[in-house]
């Protein structure tokens, strides 16, 4: 398909995202000669059956050629599959829900659970970092639990080896309300102004950093509200700007589409997919998901820097430039650039929650509002303090 995007500016405008190109997009249909391993094909979805193609991921050029079909699919084709018994034995996956669901009410004791983004609190219960307090609370369970080679076969698809696994669990109760319409981390967690300030390209790099997928811990059927999910979508470069836009989200919740799940399926998509979850319309069901958030190996710095001593050194010498004006506004910014860490994550999400929905405050973002309240070195210090605390594992 012809690009028509305007790129000539090196940014994308919310403003200049034309919904035309967009239904374009989304008005394509899977091939079945797309996805020749596909058992079948449910609203653009392709759907493999793990049945049949685990003995394959056995033998190294098989595994190869199932996982350049998935990456195709993924980047250009619906951007998203769905795998049928991903696990083949569901035990495992009830000796983690029961562990989960107590790691729930405990946490519930202590800070009343975590929040959720793009939905209304209080509809469901969210556990950060379910990877770690599964392994914690029983690390054979969690060992059976990811030992699963189609899991690792999709992950490396996407991302290539050396792929990095987290988890959150989300736990949906009957009369949930549905999220929002969005795309996902990277830029989706940004807010419209972060977003709009990365270049095109970097819109283009975002999504194949990550990879979304959840694990059905219980039947879903449609009443419960699986994820909605809008094929062909990530293939829309400015989506990154126009998610939030009425229109565009309009178009999403009249084209979305929505598959049932069993206990033990699986869905894996390309995070700049505008999806949401479901509405959990049910009487009964309580909708357990694990969300997998899985990224590339390549999201790392080439040294470890110890930026909060740098910030701790820095901090009063920026305070003097700019109290003298030796330094511009500009030149302070660029100085705190290169001093402390711009970057939200990887962070403790229940002790650094996010703001408004989306990314905790970053040590920049700290810096730059300490200078502009004259903040005392020491109450600096202090608050460097209270983030490392908060961001600890």
């Amino acid at each position: 398909m012809k690009d028509t995007i305007d790129t000539t500016s090196g940014y994308y405008d919310p403003d200049a995202c034309d919904l035309n190109d967009f239904q374009t997009l989304i008005d394509q249909v899977t091939s079945s000669a797309d996805v020749p391993r596909a058992a079948s094909i449910e609203k653009n979805i392709p759907v493999y059956d793990m049945a049949d193609l685990r003995p394959e991921l056995e033998d190294p050029r098989t595994r190869r050629g199932i996982m350049a079909e998935w990456a195709q699919v993924l980047r250009s084709g619906a951007g998203v599959v769905a795998l049928k018994g991903t696990y083949a034995d569901t035990s495992v996956l009830d000796e983690a829900t029961d562990l989960y669901r107590t790691i729930i009410a405990k946490e519930k004791e202590g800070t009343g659970g975590g929040g959720d983004h793009f939905a209304a609190a209080g509809a469901n219960d969210r556990v950060w970092n379910s990877l770690q307090k599964l392994c914690e609370a029983s690390p054979r369970v969690f060992l059976d639990y990811f030992a699963n080679p189609t899991i690792s076969a999709i992950c490396e698809a996407w991302l290539g080896p050396n792929w990095q696994m987290t988890a959150q669990v989300n736990l949906v109760h009957p009369g949930g309300q549905a999220q929002q319409a969005h795309r996902d981390y990277h830029l989706g967690f940004q807010t419209a102004d972060i977003s709009a300030s990365y270049p095109a390209h970097v819109h283009d790099v975002s999504p194949i950093l990550t990879l979304q997928g959840a694990v059905a811990h219980c039947d879903m059927p449609l009443e419960s509200g699986p994820t909605k999910l809008l094929p062909f979508s990530q293939a829309y470069r400015p989506g990154y700007a126009a998610w939030r836009r009425e229109d565009f989200r309009a178009l999403f919740e009249e084209r979305h589409v929505q598959l049932p799940l069993e206990k033990g399926d699986t869905v894996f998509f390309n995070p700049a997919l505008f999806h949401a979850a479901g509405a959990n319309t049910s009487e009964d069901i309580h909708r357990f998901a694990n969300l997998l958030q899985v990224s590339s190996a390549f999201g790392r710095a080439m040294e470890t820097i110890d930026r909060d001593k740098m910030c701790r050194l820095v901090y009063p010498h920026a305070v003097e430039a700019r109290e003298s004006g030796r330094l511009s506004p500009a030149e302070l910014d660029a100085a705190i650039a290169s001093t402390a860490e711009g970057y939200s994550f990887p962070t403790n999400l229940d002790r650094d929650p996010p703001k408004n929905g989306l990314a905790p405050e970053t040590q920049a973002a700290f810096f730059r509002r300490a200078l502009a309240e004259g903040m005392d070195p020491r109450y600096f210090g202090e608050h460097l303090d209270r983030m490392n605390a908060a961001r600890r594992a």
